[in-house]
């Protein structure tokens, strides 16, 4: 049995974004405790460094700027962020992120996604089929758990089979070690 959770201070951002290399790009900081119902990452792009626009077809996602400078790039067009902002994400809303000149770190919050499922091959053949954000179909509960070295911790997307693959093609950050 699970322990209730307990509040307490996870991190300190000063902390998490100081003695960053300026090239270094992916997440800084997850959030690991057990029996949360939320992700949250700190994600560090590099100067000039992007995550492509995309759609996030599920979730809402809050994004805070913690530290540098940079765009976000929207349907609307881009806007300018700098540390201190606070931007909201829909689902469904075409959204990017590009630094500036001296990087830009920032930390995202949305519900946690669901649990993968493990199953036989007929169990599974009855669940439904849903959309992923790669545009393929999935069936609901995810892949399988023996392709979790594969799916990106940031944005969800399955990284391709090629033998070696260690960071998103999508959003950069580093896969999980498989």
């Amino acid at each position: 049995m699970t322990a209730n959770p307990v509040a307490g201070v996870l991190a300190r951002m000063p902390e998490v974004t100081r003695d960053v290399p300026a090239d270094r790009s992916g997440a800084l900081w997850r959030l690991a405790e057990d029996g949360r119902q939320l992700d949250a990452n700190v994600v560090r792009l590099a100067a000039g460094a992007r995550v492509a626009v995309h759609v996030e077809p599920d979730l809402d996602v809050l994004l805070y700027v913690v530290d540098g400078t940079g765009r976000l790039d929207a349907a609307e067009g881009g806007q300018p962020v700098e540390a201190g902002c606070l931007v909201w994400l829909p689902h469904g809303s075409r959204r990017g992120m590009a630094a500036g000149p001296e990087g830009l770190a920032y930390l995202t919050v949305h519900r946690r996604r669901p649990g993968l499922s493990i199953g036989t091959a007929s169990a599974r053949a009855g669940t439904a089929r849903t959309g992923t954000a790669d545009g393929g179909t999935a069936r609901e509960g995810g892949e399988a758990a023996c392709l979790l070295d594969r799916v990106c911790p940031e944005c969800g997307r399955l990284a391709p089979a090629e033998s070696g693959v260690r960071f998103c093609g999508r959003c950069g950050s580093r896969l999980p070690a498989g």
